[in-house]
């Protein structure tokens, strides 16, 4: 009965057309210009923003010349070991003796530089094409070192010109002397091969471990140059390291890549 009373009441009562309509609150209209605000903001900084973003990999410093296999050209008994490792040596020296069918014959350096693995001994039988040394090209103990970053195919067409490299440097303790600081100044576009790598480095271990996920492409980056430092090179620290650095030493590079803007991730 109440209910029928209420609605006779409605019915009789005027429209109140002539009343304003409140189609907001203020509360809802302060949100929406609020939100208004912050996607205009979004879509100027899509558009005019850009995102920078890196690439880790594994990286090894080297002179720039890379080494070379030394393989012997004759098969015999190995007599004498002219060469210790470590040494640096001019181009054509001796580095073994082997006792053939034919007589002695030596090995000797096709390029100058410093014996960095030994792999014959005194009375070890060889054959032709047997690797015996690894020799880095290197003509003096001041040539600067560099490092190759070994950075997944994928990534190789956003690496620009000079971009930024960090070298985690694995000698280094990173939190007491930080990183290596360079830019790249060369990048293969050529995915290199586990033999290519081996024969670059002087090391088929290194080829195999560095086309472990896959075959890389090789980034040449230039290191930093500072004479403040013990080291010759450029750290994230004040100091570095209060030591020089050796050749063929591990570290992890992480390579900037070319700044993205946002839009782009949305367009094909």
């Amino acid at each position: 009965m109440q209910f029928r009373q209420q609605a006779l009441a409605k019915l009789q009562s005027p429209e109140e057309l002539d009343l304003p309509v409140r189609l907001a609150r203020p509360q809802g209209w302060l949100a929406l210009g609020v939100t208004v605000v912050v996607m205009a903001a979004a879509s100027v900084w899509a558009v005019t923003g850009s995102v920078a973003s890196t690439v880790s990999a594994p990286a090894i410093l080297t002179h720039g010349q890379g080494s070379y296999l030394l393989q012997s050209p004759v098969a015999g008994q190995v007599t004498a070991v002219l060469a210790r490792q470590g040494q640096r040596l001019p181009a054509n020296a001796p580095v073994l003796k082997v006792r053939t069918d034919h007589g002695e014959s030596v090995v000797r350096t096709v390029a100058a530089g410093r014996v960095t693995t030994l792999a014959a001994t005194i009375g070890q039988i060889i054959r032709t094409g047997t690797d015996v040394a690894a020799v880095e090209k290197v003509a003096h103990a001041s040539d600067p070192l560099y490092a190759t970053v070994y950075v997944p195919a994928e990534n190789a067409a956003a690496i620009p010109a000079h971009a930024s490299v960090d070298l985690t440097v694995a000698s280094v303790p990173t939190e007491r002397y930080g990183v290596l600081r360079g830019e790249v100044k060369a990048v293969d576009r050529t995915a290199q091969s586990a033999q290519s790598i081996s024969a670059f480095l002087g090391d088929s271990q290194l080829g195999e471990q560095f086309t472990r996920k896959g075959r890389p492409v090789a980034v040449l980056v230039e290191l930093d140059r500072s004479a403040s430092t013990r080291s010759g090179y450029r750290w994230s620290t004040a100091d570095g390291p209060p030591f020089r650095l050796d050749s063929m030493t591990l570290a992890t590079g992480s390579v900037r890549l070319a700044d993205q803007r946002p839009v782009d991730w949305l367009l094909p």
